[in-house]
């Protein structure tokens, strides 16, 4: 679903759900004997059920469903019944998959299959280790060191670039930077006049995995994903033989060489395949967090000059890779930002056989959505969960210590995100620099109306009032 339709979606989807109110039934009867107990929920509107409601990722919609029903749920979604699961407890369970019944594979391939097949969430078991095995010398200490190198200077010519105004869109400007940043620390080239386009396809390859109508319909967003996905692919096949034949620092170079322990290596099609998903898993989570993470600094400026003080006394202008723990605060602000803000909102799964989760029976070839963004902003396990409060993961506090699936934000299991430090990394870079350069705020009220990308998407670009600091 585009994100710029969020807002009307919204109000049709809350029209639709009071139009027809839930009435419990089960999912489905648990085996005789089991002692398991039914799966309670309810489908919707006839049809589309609350795809809407799901899509568009509205917290209020899962909250008020786990306040009816539970942490195990269930209603209607493009035609068939989807399994929801909030709260620590069954997210791990679903996550950490002792059974091995919960495939991700089988659950994101529906939506975004078409689009980033052969990612490393379109894999399952050994077929996915064998992959992640590979993939993790990629992200290993020196390689993100190198990494890091290539980012900082980008940052800075971007950061040179930017002209202080009053409605200064930061979540456009950082998309823009991060596409920037994709071509030399992912690709290792500058785009040129190749960079609109590559741009147009991957948001056109993102947007397709949220379509409504889920077929080829020429001009629908389903098949301008895939005609983007078609243009990346192409791309990356062209490119394939000079990055063999040259190793470089960039993560596209990488993937051509890098071999796992045991010898293994990528084939040309596996680089072209995990090249497009990582674009994806990269370029939108970090986007959405550093631009809410400046919108948050913005409403609570006493944090944003906290964090300042701690950079302007690191007394460097670009963040070494061991600097990334030397400003707690900054830490702490953007462990916060990921909690109330989560950048990838949802996790899907299909079960491959009869199963249970947390003593409600679910049956086999069923959708399950994990919901992180609601989870962590359930009070039961959050202390005042919708307010801004970095201090909850202080030393002195640690919240997120209540349970070890509290805090969700990169996944957990065989599937937790495997680049959560380069995108801590890149996050923090483009903070660092942003604090020594500018002082921003918004205007009285403001909050960032949503849509849903990857996760809970600003519609509006985030206008903040951009002021540059006396150097």
């Amino acid at each position: 679903m585009n994100v710029r339709l969020g807002a009307r979606v919204q109000h049709v989807a809350a029209v639709m759900a009071e139009k027809y109110p839930t009435r419990r039934v089960p999912l489905a009867a648990p085996p005789a004997g089991s002692g398991l107990r039914p799966v309670m929920g309810a489908y919707g509107p006839p049809g589309v059920g609350y795809s809407f409601n799901a899509l568009d990722g509205a917290i209020g919609f899962f909250r008020h469903r786990y306040e009816q029903y539970g942490d195990v749920q269930w209603f209607g979604m493009f035609g068939q019944r989807v399994v929801a699961v909030s709260g620590p407890d069954a997210l791990q369970a679903v996550l950490m998959d002792r059974d091995h019944v919960f495939s991700a594979k089988e659950g994101y391939g529906y939506f975004i299959g078409p689009f980033f097949k052969g990612g490393m969430l379109l894999r399952d078991s050994d077929e996915h280790l064998y992959h992640r095995r590979i993939m993790q010398q990629a992200f290993t200490r020196p390689r993100l060191v190198g990494y890091l190198g290539l980012t900082n200077p980008g940052i800075a010519r971007a950061l040179d670039r930017w002209t202080p105004r009053r409605d200064f869109r930061i979540y456009d400007r950082v998309k823009h930077l991060l596409l920037d940043l994709a071509a030399e620390v992912f690709m290792g080239t500058e785009l040129g006049a190749r960079s609109d386009l590559l741009g147009k396809a991957f948001e056109e390859a993102v947007e397709g995995g949220q379509a409504i109508i889920r077929a080829n319909v020429p001009g629908g967003t389903w098949a301008r994903g895939l005609h983007g996905r078609r243009i990346l692919a192409n791309y990356f096949e062209r490119e394939i033989p000079a990055k063999r034949s040259s190793p470089g620092d960039d993560l596209f170079s990488t993937l051509c060489h890098i071999t796992s322990e045991e010898g293994h290596a990528f084939t040309d099609q596996d680089v072209i395949d995990h090249m497009i998903f990582l674009m994806m898993a990269a370029h939108d989570t970090t986007s959405i967090t550093t631009s809410m993470l400046a919108y948050y600094l913005a409403v609570h400026p006493e944090w944003q000059e906290r964090l300042r003080a701690e950079s302007v006394a690191l007394g460097k202008e670009t963040l070494d890779f061991d600097d990334l723990d030397r400003l707690p605060s900054l830490d702490l602000a953007f462990k916060e930002t990921l909690r109330i803000h989560a950048p990838v909102g949802q996790f899907l799964r299909k079960t491959l056989r009869d199963t249970e989760i947390c003593g409600h029976f679910v049956p086999a070839d069923t959708l399950v959505i994990g919901v992180p963004y609601q989870s962590m902003r359930i009070d039961e396990w959050w202390p005042d969960p919708d307010t801004f409060d970095p201090g909850r993961f202080a030393p002195d506090r640690r919240e997120d210590q209540v349970h070890r699936m509290a805090w969700l934000p990169f996944g957990g299991g065989a599937h937790k995100c495997i680049g959560l430090y380069f995108g801590g990394m890149q996050v923090k870079s483009i903070m660092h620099q942003m604090l020594l350069r500018f002082r921003w705020s918004v205007r009285d009220g403001y909050t960032v109306p949503l849509g849903w990308g990857t996760g809970p998407t600003p519609l509006d670009g985030v206008p903040i009032r951009l002021e540059r600091l006396p150097r």
